[in-house]
């Protein structure tokens, strides 16, 4: 007998599921963009410290949510500033905050590189998640998210994971 049966001689009921959070696609593709540019201007300028903002920034928006993304904060300024109109179809978060783990996973291992001092294999490692970040914002085509939707253990696990860190 559970403490609730205990004193009300019925079962607690079980919590809701946390209704999903549906995203514009086009800020997610915006926030990449904006990552090649800022990712791009790091390397012209040979500044490091560019990659691990950005390994920071990806991490925040993939374990606590798309609301706190750095890199796609500006997008909703954009559409209004460019009169687009609002999006004809959402996506659900958890693919984005997924390709986003992988990037910030990507920004954090060059990171460590660069740190080490090998910064030729930091801005190869750097180049090629900006590589991938540059396909989505250019055709909408987001490796990551796709790599969500293959169903193996490790997405089951991230998803796990951020019902324990999204925020509401």
């Amino acid at each position: 007998m559970t403490a609730s049966t205990a004193t009300t001689g019925t079962p607690a009921p079980t919590p809701k599921p946390q209704a999903a959070r549906m995203i514009d696609p086009r800020g997610h593709r915006f926030g990449a963009g904006l990552s090649v540019v800022i990712l791009a201007a790091g390397l012209l300028l040979n500044a490091p410290i560019v990659v691990a903002f950005l390994a920071v920034a990806l991490g925040l928006s993939a374990f606590f949510g798309t609301r706190y993304s750095i890199l796609g904060r500006p997008w909703p300024v954009v559409r209004k500033a460019l009169r687009i109109a609002p999006p004809q179809e959402l996506e659900h978060e958890l693919p984005p905050r997924f390709a986003q783990a992988l990037g910030f996973i990507g920004f954090a291992f060059a990171t460590v590189l660069f740190l080490l001092g090998l910064t030729t294999a930091g801005w190869i490692v750097a180049a090629a998640v900006g590589a991938l970040q540059a396909v989505l914002a250019v055709s909408g085509y987001c490796l990551g998210c796709r790599l969500y939707f293959l169903k193996w253990w490790v997405p089951a696990q991230f998803q796990r994971l951020t019902r324990k860190t999204t925020l509401a």
